[in-house]
């Protein structure tokens, strides 16, 4: 359980996502001397008191008309909506500014409990930086600094105040899922026609979402978590931070997800990238669902379904296992029909089968086609049991390792699915020697 929400909000460039990394320990938020590098929610959870709360950092707020201003703040506004409490963020060392005063009527509008806390503050010689900023009417500010960890206990310790007598869920048993791709393949419309609202920045200028944004949500009572993650590019063509930390954290969206939705762009086809992109979650052991959007847009007749799949199956052999849904984010053409598929995948990859059933089919396989053969030698599975769930995973006990080749790895991963479904993940075969 988690004691409470949090939202950073504030201006570009006054140090939000450096407090952000501070308050949870990790560089999760991008730490950039450039204006508006946060444009969407990143969340993350953090200790204090052995008590867990979730916090959420948000893009700089501007009253002149910046790029992605109004996307900027729409998402603040949803951040502050599930915030329980806010951390307005103001620069003590560039002082008061008309931006600030624009956000503080925005908060108090929003009749949310605030904690203002003046940043950049590095000695206590220049506490008297932060007097001007009553002027926000938010009562006494916090002098903090980001940067050095000054502070930074009194700011826990006033927003664990705030979040007495306050109790929410945290993400277990809820179905989480992320969506991955290439820049500019629909993922952030995706995630807006599942949800049916507008919840993801959505443009059309590749790149636009740098940051995984969590989203949660219910749907016929079951509650789910979205990932929307940043489009992932080779890692050799990166020349900015920014694109590099968006990899990492698209990799961690990966990780913590239950269900992967590779998107790929029905109007480019199958490319390079997304065979990388898509490697991305079977490496890590992934329930998969391949998603071909922008079916809107391709030229069709009764095959062309058929026909692009098994191109998405000799591209991609690699997922034979993954379901594949061809749907149009923008018109919502089979979108919700997503939602089966994830139920099915994330059931697939949970399910556990008792070892005196797995041997039931390991015995029948060998029968059918016995274990090869290699210098006279031949392989002897003396037993299997299944140690893991997501991915499933099958220990085999043998008499040789060197004798359990790849080829009857294989043979034996589809007798498994065939046998057992694991629909849509991943089946690990393990070797171990028994003497």
């Amino acid at each position: 359980m988690i004691c409470g929400i949090a939202a950073i909000v504030g201006r570009p460039n006054v140090g939000k996502s450096t407090v952000f990394n501070r308050l949870i320990g990790d560089r999760v938020s991008i730490v950039e001397d450039t204006p508006g590098v946060t444009r969407d929610r990143i969340y993350g959870k953090a200790e204090w008191l052995t008590k867990e709360f979730r916090l959420i950092d948000t893009g700089g707020i501007q009253i002149e008309d910046q790029p992605f201003q109004k996307e900027i703040q729409m998402q603040v506004e949803i951040a502050i909506d599930e915030a329980d409490t806010v951390i307005f963020l103001v620069d003590g060392k560039s002082g008061l500014t008309d931006d600030d005063l624009f956000i503080a009527r925005k908060l108090q509008a929003g009749k949310k409990p605030v904690i203002l806390a003046v940043n950049k503050v590095d000695d206590y010689s220049k506490i008297a930086n932060i007097y001007e900023f009553y002027k926000l009417g938010f009562g006494e500010p916090m002098a903090i600094s980001g940067q050095h960890g000054i502070g930074i206990g009194d700011l826990l310790d006033r927003l664990m105040e705030s979040f007495e007598n306050i109790e929410h869920e945290d993400y277990e048993g809820k179905i989480s899922f992320a969506v991955i791709g290439e820049p500019n393949v629909g993922k952030s419309s995706l995630i807006n026609a599942l949800l049916k609202e507008e919840r993801a920045i959505v443009s059309d200028i590749a790149g636009t979402t740098r940051d995984a944004v969590d989203t949660t949500f219910t749907r016929d009572g079951q509650d789910y978590v979205a990932i929307d993650t940043a489009g992932i590019r080779q890692r050799g063509r990166i020349y900015e931070k920014v694109e590099k930390y968006s990899i990492l954290r698209a990799e961690k969206a990966i990780d913590r997800a239950d269900v992967v939705l590779v998107v790929l762009d029905g109007n480019e086809g199958i490319r390079d990238q997304d065979k990388h992109v898509a490697g991305l979650a079977h490496e890590a052991g992934k329930g998969v669902i391949l998603v071909y959007n922008k079916w809107d847009l391709i030229d069709k007749d009764e095959k062309t379904m058929e026909k692009k799949r098994k191109e998405i199956r000799a591209q991609l052999p690699y997922l034979d296992y993954a379901p594949v849904v061809f749907v149009s984010a923008k018109t919502g053409q089979r979108v919700q029909s997503i939602f089966p598929l994830i139920h099915q995948v994330y059931d697939g990859g949970k399910k556990m089968v008792a070892t005196s059933v797995i041997n039931e089919v390991l015995e029948e396989a060998t029968t059918i086609t016995p274990p090869p053969t290699h210098k006279g030698r031949r392989l002897r599975i003396k037993y299997g049991t299944q140690v893991a769930v997501q991915p499933p995973t099958i220990v085999l006990f043998v008499n040789d390792l060197e004798l359990l080749h790849f080829s009857y790895q294989r043979y034996l991963e589809n007798q498994f699915r065939n046998a057992f479904g694991y629909d849509g993940n991943p089946i690990r075969i393990i070797g171990r020697v028994k003497e």
